[in-house]
C-alpha cells in the first residue's frame, strides 16, 4: 500500500527532516581524527531529544544506536562504538528522527582530514548522483527513471550501485513503500504522483557492487572491502520540481568552515 499525503503531512515530515539535518550538523561540528563513533551516537540522541523528538533508528527492528555510523568499506548500518576516527577515514552518518508522528530520514558521507583523490571522487560523485536522482522525482516520472540517471550518472565515473538496498517511501513510518532503487531502467516501475515522499539515498561502490553483511548482524560492508558512500534525502514529489524536505546546508556551512 502506497500513501500519499496532504501538504499538511509534508510539512510536518519536512520539520521532521529537518531536524535531521540539524542533528548532523551537530555531528559535522564534532566529527574529527580520535573521536570514537560512540561519543557522535550519544551527542545526537542528546540533540534529537532536546529538540523534543524521539530518535527514529533507536530500538527499530532491535537497532541499538541512534546512528548508523558506517566507516570507508562500510556501506550501512554500521553501530557506532569504540572505534576512534583517523585521517583519511569516510564516514557515512545516517539519521532519521520521529516528530508529531512523522519522520524524517537523511544521511551524508563525512571525509576525516585528508582522504585521497580517487576517494573524494567517489563522495563527489555520489552527492551529484542524488540530485540527478531528485531532478526526475517529479509527476509523470516512474522510479525506473531515478534509478536509471543515478546509475548512468555513477557508472560513467566507474563506480557501480549496491543492489541489495535501496531508498524507500517516507512518512508515520521508517520505511513505506514503495522501495527505491538507485539502479533501473527508464520507463519502468510506479508513476509518480504528487504527494509521493519517498526518501533517495545512492550507495555507490568504488569497487564491485557486490556486498555482504558482517557478524554483528547489521553492518553492511562491500565485499572487495573498496570504500562506499552513502548521501541520503527525503523528498516529496511535486508536478514541476520535487522539494527536498531534509538539508545539507547547515552541514556543508560547517564543514567549509573547517577547511
Amino acid at each position: 500500500m502506497i500513501y500519499y499525503k496532504t501538504d499538511e503531512e509534508i510539512d510536518k515530515i519536512k520539520k521532521s527532516s529537518l531536524l535531521v539535518g540539524k542533528t548532523l550538523t551537530e555531528v559535522a561540528k564534532n566529527i574529527k581524527p580520535g573521536v570514537k563513533t560512540i561519543v557522535l551516537d550519544k551527542l545526537a540522541e542528546e540533540f534529537i531529544r532536546d529538540n523534543n523528538a524521539v530518535p527514529a533508528f533507536k530500538g527499530y527492528r532491535g537497532f541499538p544506536a541512534t546512528l548508523c555510523i558506517s566507516l570507508n568499506e562500510q556501506v550501512v548500518h554500521g553501530i557506532p562504538g569504540a572505534r576512534e576516527l583517523k585521517d583519511g577515514d569516510i564516514v557515512s552518518v545516517d539519521c532519521g528522527v520521529l516528530i508529531n508522528g512523522y519522520y524524517g530520514d537523511s544521511a551524508y558521507t563525512f571525509s576525516i582530514g585528508e582522504v585521497k583523490p580517487e576517494i573524494r571522487l567517489l563522495l563527489d560523485k555520489t552527492k551529484e548522483s542524488l540530485y540527478k536522482g531528485i531532478e526526475i522525482a517529479i509527476a509523470g516520472k516512474r522510479l525506473g527513471d531515478i534509478g536509471f540517471e543515478i546509475q548512468k550518472y555513477v557508472e560513467s565515473y566507474g563506480f557501480s550501485v549496491v543492489r541489495d538496498l535501496v531508498g524507500h517511501g517516507v512518512g508515520k513510518n521508517l520505511h513505506e513503500k514503495p522501495e527505491v532503487p538507485n539502479y533501473g531502467k527508464r520507463g519502468t516501475g510506479l508513476k509518480l504522483q504528487e504527494g509521493l515522499v519517498i526518501a533517495i539515498e545512492p550507495m555507490i561502490n568504488m569497487g564491485r557492487y557486490q556486498v555482504v553483511q558482517e557478524s554483528d548482524g547489521w553492518t553492511i560492508r562491500t565485499s572487495d572491502r573498496l570504500p562506499s558512500a552513502h548521501f541520503e534525502h527525503t523528498v516529496a514529489v511535486r508536478k514541476d520540481k520535487a522539494e527536498i524536505l531534509s538539508s545539507f546546508i547547515e552541514i556543508e556551512e560547517v564543514i567549509n568552515k573547517q577547511v
